[in-house]
């Protein structure tokens, strides 16, 4: 339980200091009195977020405290928030994330907000509150139609795939294969793009660079550079002889020797590359049209072209996998369908007995919260199939033994409203947690 809150400088408050102890303790007071603020102190030490228009006008800071006991186990919790927006948590004493003050109060401190009704009142609240009371079976019987649901699903899912029907799936598995074949037997492997394109320009222009290597080699012959550097480097040897301060020009000057020799040899194999097939320039001036063409239909790149056919080979995979189980995809989904079904209504029989459970402990505590004849009835309607199941939870409740028809929003006062969300919540299983309601 909440043994002890203290509040400093929140909003309105200057300085509050409460130690509820146990029982169920009742917070009373005009509207402007300050109850909002204490549930928001409250909710500050359980982890939420914080605004620093909450920071009141006594000081540059706010503070809350509290002191928790749980059997045995006693703990504290401080939150600080500054003018400026900045907040800081501590657990007994030493600072933590705010994260940590949830994980330390979960399960511990429920808060029931003024149209937390609201929500109980709706199907899908109704069905949620239902649901947090199931035992061990009932987990169960929810985690088995989950997986059923699920699978489901996935049958569905493959069915709408079928689209408009097999034969315009078939049609597209053959548009498939054919753009995947036509680029496949054009049999280009990446970057090809670019060396068509050199070795094209090079025959293209074979005269103009056959002459053009004539006249290299020539210069860089012995009568042309490499005699010249072949006769300055026999000078530069007898100069060195002379004088050992040269040897490393001489050095340099063999480097240069050994340079040319090496640029020959690979200008002469370039040179030698010039020789083709006369027939291969046709050859390659074909390849390079039936690239074009591919560009055409299928990108602008050859690395697009390339991409396209492979996405066009996974479709076809994924349409043939498709139309061979097209034929089994009915009596799968008449079989999940009926798995489905049986499952929903395993957990309809235990989200019945939950439901009973609720409806005994709520009157219970309303009675304990001062109501003579509460009824309280959770009362289950069946419903197609959904992610949570096939029922459709809708809660009724009368405060004076008459249950009316309809939605408890509809039949009952705010106040007996906020006193029955109390009385569900602590139904659903809360035990020794701090609960701690603030009717406006």
């Amino acid at each position: 339980m909440l043994d002890e809150l203290i509040v400093e400088n929140l909003g309105i408050i200057a300085q509050a200091h409460i130690e509820p102890g146990p029982g169920l303790v009742v917070v009373t007071g005009e509207t402007g009195a300050g109850k909002t603020m204490l549930l928001g102190a409250l909710r500050l030490l359980i982890g939420s977020s914080s605004r620093r228009e909450a920071v009141g006008p006594f000081a540059d800071h706010s503070t809350v405290d509290g002191r928790f006991l749980l059997d045995s186990d006693e703990f504290t919790l401080r939150r600080r928030i500054t003018a400026e927006g900045r907040s800081k948590a501590y657990s007994d004493g030493s600072m933590v994330p705010a994260r940590a003050l949830q994980e330390r109060t979960r399960g511990h401190v429920e808060i029931v907000g003024q149209h937390d009704h609201m929500l109980l009142s709706s199907p899908g609240g109704a069905r949620m509150l239902v649901d947090g009371a199931l035992g061990k079976a009932g987990e169960k019987a929810a985690a088995g139609y989950a997986a059923a649901w699920q699978e489901l699903v996935e049958v569905r899912q493959q069915i709408e795939l079928l689209g408009g029907g097999r034969r315009e799936l078939e049609r597209e598995l053959e548009v498939l294969r054919f753009q995947a074949d036509e680029i496949s037997e054009g049999g280009f492997e990446p970057g090809e793009d670019e060396t068509l394109r050199q070795r094209v320009g090079r025959l293209r222009n074979r005269e103009d660079l056959v002459a053009g290597f004539v006249a290299l080699m020539a210069a860089l012959s012995d009568e042309g550079a490499s005699g010249n550097l072949a006769e300055a480097a026999t000078q530069m040897r007898q100069l060195a002889r002379i004088d050992d301060s040269l040897d490393a020009y001489q050095d340099r000057l063999a480097d240069f020797v050994a340079a040319l020799g090496e640029l020959q040899v690979d200008l002469a194999s370039v040179a030698a590359g010039l020789d083709h097939d006369p027939g291969e320039l046709d050859q390659l001036e074909g390849r390079i049209q039936l690239l074009g063409e591919l560009r055409r239909k299928y990108g602008d790149s050859l690395d697009e072209i390339l991409a396209f056919r492979d996405a066009a080979q996974a479709r076809a995979e994924e349409l043939a996998d498709l139309l061979e189980r097209a034929d089994d995809l009915s009596i799968d989904l008449e079989q999940r369908l009926q798995t489905a079904t049986t499952a929903a209504a395993r957990l309809t029989a235990e989200r019945t007995k939950a439901a009973r459970r609720l409806e005994r402990a709520a009157a219970d505590h309303l009675r304990d919260l001062g109501m003579a004849d509460p009824v309280v009835r959770l009362d289950l309607a069946a419903a197609d199939l959904g992610p949570t199941g096939a029922d459709r939870v809708e809660l009724n409740f009368a405060s004076d033994g008459g249950l009316a028809p309809g939605p408890a929003a509809r039949t009952a006062s705010g106040g007996e409203l906020s006193r029955l969300t109390l009385a569900l919540r602590l139904a659903g299983g809360i035990g020794d947690a701090a609960v701690i309601a603030f009717d406006e």
